[in-house]
């Protein structure tokens, strides 16, 4: 199988299945393999927190022009996968001299199908773009086609539980990769100071308690395969559902706009997360740290892109609260404008390159100090 995942999250993703059990992990770019089972496939599609979806290659083989690729489809068994009263989608992606319009190899491939069964059936299956009964990957590189059949559907990044969002709101796959990447395990306190429509924290309680990633999820694509089973998707839920863990900390969300509180209280009960997170209304540049001991700080302030800021005078505040106000405390902070980063007046511990949609981004460390930081060491 194939999982699909943001650039820079390779890593982490290869590291999740690797815990869940999958064997012969090998990382691509945006894209991780391996092998399991039908009862891993599921359990891929529930618990991976940073796959955007997980794909069943059926088939490859070479193509050199149109007549190939629809030769090639067509001898598919689709019958095996598709009966003639369910619909059918298909995604093409091509990286290829030879072919180089992914519209047009999705028509073929549609033509292709259709010719089949009307060749053995005298009907054909429809299309339906929307909700599809099976959802078709085909993928191109250079001269090598590869059809898989997509588990996921509509990207996991659709959790279930977000029915309210802002102006601006974090992919939920990006949010638990920044959350993964910043070594947030929940073994302390956390705060997101900006937190929009909640994503972050419940992301982060997410992680804390080890719950399924998509268990608020309303459903998978390979729900109407021909080859479904419940009863082994139950199991593999339940069992995944007696992992979850105890988590004796914090997890505080706040946000000076009151909209976006309200927005974050009702996707923090949708998610069924209101014992582990607190969601409150406040202005960052106004705080202070309120417990004693380790603070985790992830947050993605406003960019300028689609929320006016004054950078300059808001991106220094933002150094300026670390620095007075949250010692003993690990900040990582996401954006995509660099020139704003320089205002932050704190000199970054790390830097990893990311991707905000289409924007880059860079994920940056700040580490505040009890005390100065000389003093740290000298202890």
């Amino acid at each position: 199988m194939v999982a699909k995942t943001l650039f820079g999250f390779e890593e982490i993703l290869a590291k999740e299945l690797r815990n869940l059990g999958a064997q012969k992990v090998e990382i691509g770019n945006r894209v991780v393999s391996f092998y399991g089972d039908l009862g891993f496939m599921y359990k891929a599609n529930l618990c991976l927190r940073t796959a955007i979806k997980i794909l069943k290659p059926i088939i490859s083989k070479k193509v050199r022009n149109e007549k190939d690729l629809y030769d090639f489809v067509k001898n598919i068994h689709w019958e095996e996968y598709l009966s003639l009263e369910e619909t059918f989608a298909i995604h093409a992606t091509v990286n290829s001299t030879i072919f180089n319009h992914s519209q047009f190899i999705s028509l073929k491939t549609k033509d292709a199908i259709v010719d089949r069964f009307r060749e053995k059936t005298g009907k054909r299956p429809n299309v339906d773009l929307e909700y599809p009964d099976l959802s078709i990957d085909v993928h191109i590189q250079q001269d090598l086609c590869t059809v898989s059949l997509d588990s996921s559907g509509g990207s996991l990044h659709h959790r279930g539980y977000r029915t309210a969002t802002n102006i601006a709101p974090i992919n939920e796959v990006l949010a638990a990769g920044l959350l993964l990447l910043s070594g947030w395990d929940g073994q302390c306190d956390f705060l997101d100071p900006m937190c929009g429509s909640g994503t972050m924290a419940i992301e982060a309680a997410m992680i804390a308690c080890n719950i399924p990633a998509n268990l608020n999820r309303k459903e998978f694509a390979f729900e109407k395969w021909l080859d479904w089973d419940l009863d082994l998707f139950e199991k593999i839920e339940e069992a995944s559902l007696n992992k979850v863990r105890d988590f004796h900390h914090s997890i505080i969300g706040v946000d000076k706009a009151p909209s976006a509180v309200r927005k974050a209280i009702i996707n923090v009960e949708n998610a069924n997360l209101n014992d582990y997170i607190k969601i409150k209304e406040g202005d960052f540049f106004e705080s202070t740290k309120e417990i004693e001991g380790p603070l985790h700080i992830v947050f993605n302030p406003p960019y300028g892109e689609r929320l006016e800021i004054d950078e300059e005078k808001f991106y220094s505040q933002i150094g300026d609260t670390l620095k007075q106000n949250y010692p003993g405390t690990n900040a990582w902070l996401i954006t995509s404008n660099m020139e704003a980063l320089k205002h932050v007046g704190l000199r970054p511990s790390r830097k990893i390159k990311v991707f905000n949609g289409k924007l880059e981004a860079k994920l940056v460390k700040y580490e505040m100090y009890e005390g100065s930081k000389k003093a740290k060491f000298q202890n």
